[in-house]
């Protein structure tokens, strides 16, 4: 992790606990980090558990990728140096919103495992879900709902991710859900079951 510019700047702790955050709002935070291939369902499944939740009466965000490229992240491009830098905002941005109380779930592609590790590493043990949306990329191509698949073939959006940039497939992801087959409310519940388990959803 790169240090900050400035030298005078102090970190000031809160007089609150997280703790403290989350007795008063009756929740735990944490980060569901989606993250997979475009086309691949992350920000629909990640859209539907958010819904489901406040449903339950939950404090939950989604951390859309285009979403954030449209203001706190908009002087990034694609490069592979960008790439790392978007998800290094986000990954700090959504530990602000856990450290909060709230259910926060991200869609980013996120292709690089040293990203995912790295929002992982702020979080504490057992807050940061690796969720996989393990879509294959023929199904993904295929939906191809923003058209950028076909000018990634025709050369028109260099380094696409799965055409031609890397996607580090994680290896240990928490939950891992392949939509093939699989309907929206399907998939939602594989994540929502998730959280009961692990103590989110009490």
């Amino acid at each position: 992790m790169s240090e900050p510019k400035s030298k005078n700047i102090t970190w000031h702790g809160a007089e609150i606990s997280q703790e403290q955050r989350e007795q008063a709002i009756d929740q735990k935070g944490c980060v569901v980090w989606c993250t997979g291939l475009s086309g691949s369902g992350k920000s629909t499944i990640a859209r539907r558990v958010e819904q489901k939740l406040l449903d339950l009466g939950k404090f939950a965000y989604v951390l859309d990728g285009d979403n954030v490229r449209h203001h706190l992240n908009k002087d990034l491009g694609f490069s592979p140096a960008d790439r790392t830098e978007n998800i290094r905002r986000i990954g700090c941005v959504a530990q602000l919103f856990a450290d909060s109380g709230c259910i926060t779930l991200t869609a980013f592609i996120s292709p690089y495992a040293a990203g995912r590790d790295a929002a992982r590493a702020l979080n504490a043990e057992g807050r940061f879900i690796e969720c996989h949306i393990a879509t294959p990329l023929d199904l993904c191509e295929d939906r191809d709902p923003k058209g950028l698949y076909k000018k990634a073939r025709s050369g028109v959006i260099p380094s696409f991710t799965g055409i031609s940039a890397p996607y580090e497939v994680p290896e240990n992801a928490e939950i891992s859900i392949d939509t093939t087959g699989q309907s929206i409310d399907e998939s939602a519940e594989q994540i929502l079951s998730y959280l009961r388990e692990n103590g989110f959803l009490d």
